[in-house]
């Protein structure tokens, strides 16, 4: 009798299949059981950081809004902890795709998205709207865009929108809304892509009043929590949450809450004054009595007084005197602290950094290599897929994503280098051969980001050849970031400018910094009192008097003098005069 090959095998198929089986089944309740270890972990929430009413950080840095209000009480409902990010709404994207947060709390849906994210039940609704300034009459719809600057925050919906539409105009990244508005209202580009809803609020908190959405909603898209595709467990969760919240009236009250009017109704005037003369006729009529009654006891408390404010100013003086001096130790054990701090951190951040940079330009090579034979397959095969976009945009942006990853890693580099020279301590005496020009632009470095945000008209001037002035650079450099930071606070708007110029006095004996803003100015009583210790124009907003006492103890301790000019309204002029450095004979 002849017995096939198949035949033999039969039984050991049999014996491998029974106990892949058995190796399964009893698997399962372990996966079951890690599965179950998994959702008891808190689940991490991503949000953008700057998108009113929806999420956003309140003055305090803590999250809040519409989304984190109603993420809270899924939470609650469904007995989950939980933990809110909120960060730039490109970077919350990547860590959903990373797996670094589990949810988004809010997201557009889009037929594009659907590739990467699962939605949930949508709790919102977001219009999206075409945003220009007060004389723009030529945009109004979609077709207005070609051909004209538009700016979007990156990541955004609306930037997949114009990438997938493939509409013809120049794109403006920014990475946030606000950013947005801020660079539409000063005068840049054509409009700008914005949610109605938030750019209503940020309107408002910006005091922007040269802007408008036009009256057309672009688009209108369901809004909801977004998970990584395949996690249905956590938006079964979410959904479930949902719908108790709706049957409760609990998502009723939140959304009333957030997404209501922007605006409480207006009183009338006639209300106003009823319930004036309910409220202040009484108290009118108390504060006559207390008036009167007050004179009698006028004299016999003007004598205590003056007694009482003469020992209060003695007391003050000497408390004054004490809290320098006790101010003085405290910012140079600072100033050690710093030193110690950024050291180490510069070092941790320059170690990643430098890895970038030793990545970034092998990462270049590599994709020049490779795009031949990406150009190769296009042309062959047709446009495909290459992360989250078709190649045939990707080729262009690409090059460019690498060369601002190189450019940000520099400015890395550069910052942090800035940061150690800054907080170093240096033990050098007053009469060191320093560079005014070098010395400027170092101390410049370490307040672009306050001069980007208060002023878009700052301009330097280095005089050429500058003679070297004698004394410590790093104390100097001090000087000035405390000057250029209070001309930024000094400004009310973006438009007022800053400017900064370098030259030697006519009798060489001096060189000379001029820090001048066009910000409020000062009154000439304010003036004469702005180097004193503890005075400041700036208490409500946690000033402390000390930045121009010390300032001023540092120019004189070099030999030379800090000269203020200001009036009202017309800004101010602040001139650093430093000696000359000469060779001592």
């Amino acid at each position: 009798m002849r017995i096939s090959k198949l035949s033999l095998f039969r039984p050991a198929i049999l014996g491998i299949f029974i106990s892949l089986v058995f190796f399964v089944g009893s698997s399962l309740p372990a996966l079951a059981e890690e599965e179950r270890g998994r959702l008891e972990l808190p689940v991490r929430i991503g949000g953008d950081y700057n998108y009113p009413p929806y999420e956003y950080l309140d003055k305090a840095g803590l999250p809040t809004g519409y989304n984190v209000e109603l993420s809270q009480a899924v939470a609650r409902v469904m007995g989950i902890e939980i933990n809110i990010q909120l960060g730039f709404w490109g970077e919350m994207r990547q860590a959903l795709e990373k797996g670094d947060v589990d949810i988004l709390m809010g997201m557009a849906h889009t037929d594009e998205r659907q590739d990467e994210v699962d939605f949930s039940s949508p709790h919102a609704k977001v219009h999206q709207s075409i945003w220009v300034r007060n004389n723009n009459e030529d945009i109004r719809s979609v077709e207005g865009l070609i051909g004209k600057e538009v700016i979007v925050m990156k990541g955004s919906v609306m930037h997949d929108f114009m990438l997938e539409n493939e509409i013809a105009a120049d794109l403006f990244m920014v990475q946030t809304l606000a950013d947005a508005l801020n660079l539409l209202a000063s005068g840049s580009h054509d409009c700008a892509l914005v949610a109605k809803l938030p750019g209503e609020y940020l309107l408002s908190e910006l005091n922007l009043n040269n802007i408008h959405p036009i009256a057309r909603p672009l688009v209108a898209q369901d809004y909801g929590f977004a998970v990584k595709k395949g996690n249905q467990v956590q938006l079964a969760q979410f959904n479930e949450g949902l719908s108790l919240l709706k049957k409760s009236g609990e998502y009723r009250r939140i959304r009333e809450k957030w997404l209501g009017v922007l605006q409480p109704e207006p009183v009338s005037l006639t209300n106003i004054i009823r319930y004036g003369a309910l409220v202040f006729g009484p108290l009118l009529f108390v504060l006559i009595i207390f008036v009167l009654w007050s004179r009698t006891l006028r004299r016999q408390v003007a004598l205590r007084t003056e007694e009482l404010e003469r020992e209060i100013v003695e007391r003050k003086r000497a408390a004054d005197e004490l809290q320098v001096r006790q101010r003085q130790l405290l910012l140079a054990d600072k100033m050690t602290s710093l030193g110690i701090l950024v050291s180490g951190v510069a070092h941790e951040i320059n170690n990643p950094n430098g890895l970038i940079q030793l990545s970034l330009p092998q990462l270049t090579k590599a994709y020049q290599n490779m795009e031949p034979i990406l150009e190769s397959y296009y042309k062959k095969e047709g446009d495909f897929k290459l992360g989250w976009f078709g190649y045939s945009r990707m080729r262009n942006e690409i090059p460019k994503m690498l060369d601002e990853m190189m450019e940000s890693s520099n400015r890395i580099k550069r910052i942090v280098e800035d940061l150690k020279d800054f907080a170093r301590r240096n033990d050098s005496g007053l009469d060191d051969k320093a560079d005014l020009n070098l010395v400027t632009s170092s101390a410049l470095r370490l307040v672009d980001n306050a001069l980007r945000k208060a002023t878009n008209h700052f301009t330097v001037t280095y005089a050429p050849e500058l003679p070297a002035f004698r004394g410590n650079g790093h104390r100097i450099e001090q000087v000035i970031v405390n000057l250029v930071l209070n001309a930024c606070q000094a400004l009310t708007s973006k438009e007022q400018a800053i400017r900064v110029k370098t030259w030697a006095a006519d009798d060489a004996e001096m060189v000379i910094l001029e820090v001048s803003d066009e910000g409020s100015g000062l009154d000439e009583e304010t003036l004469t009192r702005i180097t004193d210790p503890f005075f400041t124009t700036k208490r409500e907003t946690g000033g402390t008097g000390l930045g121009l006492s010390v300032s001023d103890g540092i120019v004189k301790d070099h030999q030379g003098r800090l000269e203020f000019s200001s009036q009202v309204g017309q800004g101010m002029q602040v001139h650093l005069l430093l000696p000359i450095y000469k060779e001592q004979g």
